[in-house]
């Protein structure tokens, strides 16, 4: 049989039936990334978010939406409350039982220095302090000023809601103005947008944890004392949440094109 034209080119070729590397338009073009890294990047190497940790670029997706889903659950929150109070509607009964059962079950001196750390005195320094850090660091004002102003609409909102409702206190049934809690206002905004303010440029996590702990303390002081029902707490919690992304929107701008990457360490360097 006589060999084809086939068997002859590839008679004397070591490698036959081996694949070939090919050079084409696959090979001639390598892929590259929307943040101009190339594209095999070590993980040592990829540039740091502004706290000076290795992050994705773009932002992380989802953030935008779990704010949505917070003011979709504050303001609503915010609105039933106050409508309940108004109408002395069914939520009031559960709301006065429950704290019949608490008042006073922990000693008044314990309770009361918890309540204090919602005065303006102790609270608004805390914050101030912040604002004042975030400027030297992230050399931008928007952050510290719209914490600021968030903390200037706290009573700007709290007198004009407690005028409204004119609720009757737990233990002061002749008084009137417990609703929403302006102490536990003060703690979310004063203790969280300082925590906000500081946590790109620190370490740790510890910020907002700390913050909460302590506007948790506050609230559970007020309650446990007997100067406000928990709906006023609640409330006010509510009504802190846009305040609060507010001030966590200018401060995540404000990091992204500021200097400030984070104590003692470089942008390349990764966290310890």
């Amino acid at each position: 049989m006589s060999e084809t034209a086939r068997s002859r080119e590839t008679g004397d070729d070591p490698g036959t039936g081996l694949p070939q590397r090919r050079t084409g338009h696959a090979f001639a073009h390598p892929p590259h990334r929307s943040d101009g890294r190339p594209p095999q990047t070590p993980r040592g190497a990829r540039q740091p978010d502004p706290g000076g940790r290795p992050g994705t670029i773009p932002p992380v997706p989802g953030r935008p939406a779990t704010h949505l889903l917070l003011l979709l659950l504050a303001l609503p929150g915010l609105a039933l409350t106050t409508w309940q109070v108004l109408v002395s509607g069914p939520l009031l009964a559960p709301d006065e039982s429950l704290s019949r059962a608490l008042v006073r079950t922990v000693p008044d001196a314990v309770t009361e220095r918890l309540a204090d750390l919602g005065n303006i005195q102790v609270a608004v320094p805390v914050l101030a302090l912040a604002m004042a850090y975030s400027v030297r660091r992230s050399r931008a004002w928007a952050p510290a000023l719209t914490a600021g102003l968030a903390m200037a609409l706290v009573p700007a909102l709290i007198v004009p809601l407690k005028e409204w409702t004119a609720r009757p206190g737990p233990l002061e049934p002749w008084a009137a103005g417990y609703y929403p809690s302006g102490h536990t206002a003060t703690a979310a905004v004063a203790y969280l947008g300082a925590a906000l303010l500081v946590r790109p440029y620190v370490r740790r996590p510890w910020p907002l944890p700390v913050a909460l702990a302590l506007t948790a303390a506050t609230a559970c002081g007020l309650i446990l004392r007997g100067f406000h029902w928990p709906l006023d707490v609640l409330a006010s919690c509510f009504l802190c949440v846009p305040l609060l992304l507010a001030v966590r929107r200018a401060t995540g701008r404000a990091t992204r094109r500021g200097p400030g990457r984070g104590p003692g360490r470089e942008p390349g360097q990764p966290p310890e």
